[in-house]
């Protein structure tokens, strides 16, 4: 019982990140969180070490955890890595993929559209880490996905600030409809341009964004 406890907790922390519920530098109370889902601080700890474990939290004094401040230079180095893991992971799924799967990205990109009409940042980021998180969950390759996944849950709370230009936001599913596209003509190379140029788009803008906030010094911290 108390080890279902724990994964599901573990699990919902785990999705809360990948779909950036959380913000970069938010500190997490132990105490808080078991309050809010009703049970005892112990599930809540084991669950919060598991993602310090991962990568995706740290340490802070006082029984609480944050989720870590991004700099330019970690955030370039983990593009960098994503866009090739990512890359291949959609080259590989596009010869997997069910049309169930293919349905549940094209309701993405629809939720996606709709979210950025609505100016719904939290809907928009639902439906991305979805869409994306479900195209490479298709490549059957499973050491592949951890090692995405587990990258995810470092970005993940830093793609909100995609959200702070109307300019930009408003772009944000071009290429997903064309990956998409490109999957529903079997074209797996084309899925993996459009996925990558997704990748570039939006992390040059985050890069360029985490230069202006430290004052143009690189990998400030």
């Amino acid at each position: 019982m108390a080890d279902n406890l724990q994964e599901q907790l573990y699990q919902n922390l785990r999705q809360a990140l990948l779909s950036g519920r959380f913000q970069p530098g938010e500190r997490l109370k132990i105490r808080d969180l078991a309050e809010e889902w009703g049970t005892s601080p112990m599930p809540v700890r084991a669950a919060l070490q598991r993602l310090v474990a991962e990568g995706a939290l740290e340490g802070e004094p006082q029984r609480s955890l944050r989720v870590p401040v991004m700099t330019r230079e970690r955030y370039l180095q983990i593009l960098q890595v994503r866009q090739s893991l990512e890359g291949l992971a959609v080259e590989d799924a596009a010869r997997h993929l069910l049309p169930a799967d293919v349905q549940v990205l094209r309701d993405c990109t629809e939720r996606m559209e709709a979210a950025l009409n609505a100016r719904d940042v939290q809907g928009y980021l639902d439906a991305n880490s979805q869409f994306h998180l479900t195209l490479y969950g298709a490549c059957r390759n499973p050491t592949l996905l951890r090692m995405i996944e587990a990258l995810w849950l470092q970005v993940g709370p830093f793609f909100n600030r995609l959200f702070t230009e109307a300019d930009l936001s408003l772009r944000l599913n071009d290429f997903h409809e064309d990956a998409l596209r490109a999957l529903e003509q079997g074209d797996g190379a084309g899925a993996r341009k459009a996925i990558e140029q997704d990748l570039g788009y939006c992390g040059q803008y985050l890069l360029n964004l985490l230069e202006l906030e430290n004052g143009g010094r690189l990998g400030a911290r």
